[in-house]
């Protein structure tokens, strides 16, 4: 915004009193700056922080940081917020990685194993994958037991699955981490 857009717009009309425009008040355009780089960092780390203590942290005022904020959401880069539980201590204590290869690769049976896949509760993440298979699941048991069940009594049992081939995990090294930021952040600062 110019300099003379800014004065023209920080003009009051009849009867009516207008703070001054900032940088951070104006609209968005199509990308991020940095102050919406710095609240989606900050909010990746703790979205339980009140507005005037993200506020205070990215460097603005409580109002603008709520309204980015709100865009955010609008715009779909925050796309909900959620507690992080330990499954080992729900007793979810198995963690198996399932390629899934399926019967057939159309777009109905793969879109009624999708629905199939987005039923079951103990999938906790499905990606299509490249290579051999067509997904791969993450999938929580109490035990490999019930992780054995649980597979041949369902999973086996989806429409158009062919096999399935299971890793299972030993122990997490890192999980539940903050998406990296650092190439939304403008070069040189």
């Amino acid at each position: 915004m110019t300099a003379k857009e800014r004065k023209l717009l920080n003009k009051p009309g009849p009867g009516k009193t207008r703070g001054p425009v900032t940088d951070a008040d104006e609209a968005h355009g199509s990308g991020l700056d940095r102050y919406d780089v710095a609240i989606l960092d900050e909010m990746q780390r703790d979205a339980r922080l009140s507005n005037a203590e993200l506020a205070s942290r990215i460097g603005l005022s409580a109002a603008p940081t709520w309204r980015r904020v709100k865009w955010l959401e609008a715009q779909g880069y925050i796309t909900g917020y959620r507690a992080e539980i330990d499954r080992r201590r729900i007793g979810l204590g198995v963690l198996a990685f399932v390629r899934v290869d399926a019967e057939r690769n159309n777009a109905l049976a793969t879109a009624a194993l999708e629905d199939a896949i987005r039923s079951l509760p103990e999938v906790v993440a499905c990606h299509y994958i490249s290579g051999a298979g067509t997904f791969e699941l993450h999938v929580v048991a109490t035990d490999l037991d019930a992780y054995s069940r649980w597979s041949m009594d369902t999973l086996f049992k989806l429409p158009n699955v062919k096999d399935i081939h299971t890793s299972f995990s030993l122990g997490e090294v890192k999980a539940g981490a903050a998406l990296p930021l650092a190439h939304l952040r403008p070069r040189g600062r």
